[in-house]
């Protein structure tokens, strides 16, 4: 079993929900390379699923990097590629627009590193506190952050759901990032926002800290399903257990990636 296999604890659910008929979300379980991701399809436009299976089927042929600036840099590209791909088929279809959004999730070394375009979060868990490392790519978040609209103002915004940055939609890829140090016991939560919608942080929070990854990412799709489920939900929960922790990992070591299933 590699040492990065060795160091983590993932778990990954993903459910068509109550309302759609397709499952537009996809995800990827990469321990050996260090990367975990979600990606969602665009709602509402054609060939969704594909662009989200695109944008997973690239970052899956990431291999052992030998940093994680290198990691960062391999994932860069691979999300380059996708892009490249997708606008190629948009344009073979007569110019529709097929996009997906995604959070990735990176780890080598005992560094970590966060890349997200679109409304896909990344959460993590540390000690008694959880933070949103992801910060919202869509028209309401950042007339929030412009003070425009109120928090209680954006629930009715019209446009709220308007993303303003995914990948196969652009020339050129607008990924933000962030990287840190990782302290053993750190919970990273990577969400699709079909999860977003029906259950609180709070909720969320509990949840990660309290469970072990896989049984998370199910009670957190079990409850979203219990409310109503209105799209695609996808959650990829990964702990953080160095030597000397207690967590016991699960027999499977080899990559994990799903798409337009269950």
């Amino acid at each position: 079993m590699s040492q990065m296999v060795r160091i983590f604890d993932s778990g990954a659910t993903t459910d068509v929900g109550k309302v759609r008929d397709e499952n537009e979300d996809a995800f990827l379980v990469l321990p050996e390379s260090g990367v975990w991701a979600v990606a969602d399809g665009m709602g509402g436009h054609e060939a969704g699923a594909l662009a989200s299976a695109t944008v997973v089927n690239a970052l899956q042929t990431i291999r052992t990097p030998t940093s994680v600036t290198d990691l960062v840099t391999l994932c860069y590209d691979r999300l380059s590629q996708a892009n490249s791909k997708l606008l190629q088929i948009a344009d073979e279809k007569g110019g529709i627009v097929i996009g997906a959004t995604v959070a990735a999730f990176l780890a080598h070394d005992g560094y970590y590193a966060c890349l997200w375009s679109g409304d896909s979060r990344i959460y993590l868990v540390r000690g008694d506190q959880m933070s949103q490392v992801s910060r919202d790519h869509t028209e309401v978040a950042e007339l929030i952050a412009e003070g425009v609209l109120t928090q209680e103002e954006a629930q009715n915004w019209p446009r709220r759901n308007v993303i303003t940055r995914a990948i196969g939609v652009h020339d050129e890829i607008d990924v933000e990032i962030t990287q840190g140090v990782l302290q053993k016991g750190d919970t990273f939560v990577i969400c699709s926002d079909g999860l977003t919608a029906h259950v609180s942080d709070e909720e969320i929070f509990q949840i990660a800290r309290f469970h072990a990854p896989q049984s998370a990412t199910d009670a957190l799709v079990a409850l979203t399903m219990e409310r109503g489920a209105l799209d695609n939900v996808t959650v990829v929960v990964i702990r953080y257990a160095p030597r000397g922790s207690t967590v016991v990992f699960p027999a499977t070591t080899g990559p994990i990636a799903q798409w337009g299933q269950k």
